[in-house]
């Protein structure tokens, strides 16, 4: 089903403010979300670009003719961005669109409200001339013109530069804690056991600083394997486990519906708990059950989570025996055995 932002960003090709790209166009969707309706008189084809593995299956099961994890090509006709919540990446895409389209082409935007879409319309209109816009669905799509030069685009990604966490870590805007280590994993790190030992995999592993911090701390484990959806997070979990880690494997997976092939001597992990804004803790539950299905017989699990998330029966029924051993103000550290 078609989110509201999706419905809003094809409305103004729907409602003929638009016109409807022909059959010899040729349009990039950024940040595009499975389920959207092509309004009628749409004939381009469209490349999707989605980074969230989720999504991206998705996509490819809608029968796209391109669905990549990073744009590819360069001078499009039409490019569409859909906004979501994070300020960074939103910018980040249109400075994109700007670059890989061609002088003049349209680019259209639309976003939820709640999400900030007016926020980024202002920005934008700082920059370059708003053509038009239109509100619907509760949120609001813009559109402009491909500018000649591409001073706009480098604004935009100045304003957005890559960050060095700690000045070890390399992170972007859009990536979870893109910006400081996340208090969770950091309270993970502080209680990992010391015998920790063999091959181990991080699920949900981000840019990396779990999997860094056990390969610092725990020298008896031989091998890595980070599992994550976002793929520009595991870009940047390479770099900077880069010459650090054990012999170490990246996986671009969905934990939740993609079987994980391996098997491993403990699996640590730091699960996401909401998908939009609302607590979703069948999520984490269902990470602990991926978790369990690849471990060894007697493998270990250690994991945080927030201190209201009731996975301690997901817990009792996943594995033989689970213990909480560390808890602060928000976060809980579990450990279980299967």
């Amino acid at each position: 089903m078609a989110t509201d932002s999706l419905k809003t960003l094809f409305h103004p090709f729907a409602a003929g403010d638009l016109d409807p790209p022909d059959r010899n166009a040729r349009a990039l969707f950024l940040g595009a979300e499975p389920g959207f309706r092509l309004p009628e008189g749409w004939a381009a084809v469209i490349h999707a670009v989605q980074s969230f593995r989720p999504d991206f299956r998705a996509l490819e099961r809608m029968g796209l003719v391109s669905v990549t994890p990073r744009p590819e090509g360069e001078g499009y006709d039409l490019a569409l961005v859909l906004s979501g919540r994070h300020r960074g990446r939103n910018e980040l895409n249109v400075a994109e669109a700007i670059e890989r389209t061609r002088a003049g082409a349209l680019i259209a935007v639309a976003g939820a409200r709640d999400d900030g879409i007016a926020s980024l319309r202002k920005r934008l209109g700082s920059l370059v001339e708003i053509e038009g816009s239109l509100p619907k669905y509760h949120g609001l799509a813009f559109w402009f013109r491909r500018p000649a030069e591409d001073g706009i685009a480098s604004a935009l990604r100045g304003a957005n530069p890559p960050v060095h966490v700690e000045n070890r870590f390399l992170a972007a805007p859009g990536m979870f804690s893109h910006d400081r280590v996340d208090a969770g994993s950091r309270l993970l790190v502080q209680n990992l056991p010391g015998d920790l030992a063999g091959t181990v995999g991080d699920f949900c592993a981000g840019w990396g600083y779990l999997a860094a911090e056990i390969a610092r701390q725990c020298p008896a484990v031989a091998a890595l394997d980070l599992y994550e959806a976002d793929f520009e997070a595991l870009e940047a979990a390479k770099v900077n486990l880069q010459g650090i880690a054990p012999k170490t494997a990246f996986f671009w997976h969905d934990l939740l519906a993609e079987p994980v092939e391996h098997r491993y001597d403990a699996v640590v992990m730091n699960p996401p708990f909401h998908k939009g804004r609302a607590a979703e803790p069948d999520i984490g539950a269902g990470m602990i059950r991926a978790a369990a299905r690849a471990l060894k017989p007697g493998g270990r699990l250690l994991m945080v989570a927030n201190r209201q998330l009731p996975y301690e029966p997901v817990l009792a029924e996943a594995f033989s025996s689970h213990t909480e051993i560390a808890r602060d103000a928000a976060f809980k550290v579990l450990s279980a055995r299967r």
